[in-house]
């Protein structure tokens, strides 16, 4: 897969990653694609900085030396970057705009999930509402945090999981069928596929202090084709307007 590559530099390479794919090895099966493997054939050494989840898109920031990323490093564990992320979720929030604060740990019973708990790491989400559909809300977040499915959990907190999310909504898929008033499928036999099959939460936004100019840079990630394809259908047929 060719890699869309927001800016790169002697210091850094800002990536929009795409959905569905692997951002470091998979520790079980080393060959799958994934964005260090590539990055590290096209540029040689590469430097892991941060992580996105497989099936969430958008941007992420890798360094290309030990000085750039030892300063990035250290800036996300201060908390002094801003990454804003764009994601869908189901119903309307009753506050437009807030800031969910709700501690999180993993969950003891279901490996790989993260829970809501009164003793868990500090979990701090700033959010605003900027569309409302009939059925779902696209929300702009800010994690102040770096939990692992922390904008996932929070809003499954508030009972607004995102609109996708087999894990922490049990929902897999979004079709046009379930969008589209009086629906009816082209093509005799055929099966309907889906709009958008992956959890709804792409990585907007990245600022940041640039480890040799010192001054403070903003990259954005354009959404992949089936967040912008799912937006379109509900725009046009679940608006509230």
């Amino acid at each position: 897969m060719k890699i869309n590559i927001i800016h790169q530099d002697e210091a850094l390479v800002i990536v929009n990653k795409p959905p569905d794919f692997l951002t470091v090895p998979d520790r079980f099966a080393h060959k799958l694609p994934n964005l260090y493997t590539q990055l590290k054939e096209k540029f040689g050494e590469i430097y892991i900085v941060h992580r996105l989840d497989k099936e969430t898109s958008g941007i992420i920031c890798f360094a290309r030396t030990e000085e750039s990323h030892k300063a990035l490093c250290r800036q996300f564990e201060q908390r002094e970057t801003r990454k804003i992320y764009l994601t869908l979720v189901q119903g309307h929030l009753q506050n437009k705009e807030g800031v969910i604060d709700v501690p999180l740990a993993k969950d003891e019973f279901r490996p790989g999930r993260m829970t809501v708990a009164r003793k868990g790491k500090p979990s701090i989400t700033a959010y605003k509402v900027i569309e409302e559909f009939k059925d779902y809300s696209l929300i702009e977040a800010n994690i102040k945090t770096g939990r692992q499915h922390q904008i996932r959990v929070h809003f499954k907190s508030l009972g607004h999981p995102p609109a996708i999310d087999p894990i922490y909504a049990k929902k897999d898929s979004i079709r046009l069928s379930e969008i589209k008033r009086k629906y009816t499928q082209s093509g005799r036999g055929k099966t309907e596929r889906p709009l958008m099959s992956r959890t709804t939460l792409h990585a907007h936004s990245l600022t940041f202090t640039h480890p040799l100019t010192l001054e403070s840079v903003t990259h954005k990630a354009d959404l992949p084709k089936d967040f912008k394809a799912l937006l379109t259908q509900l725009r046009k047929w679940r608006g509230l307007g």
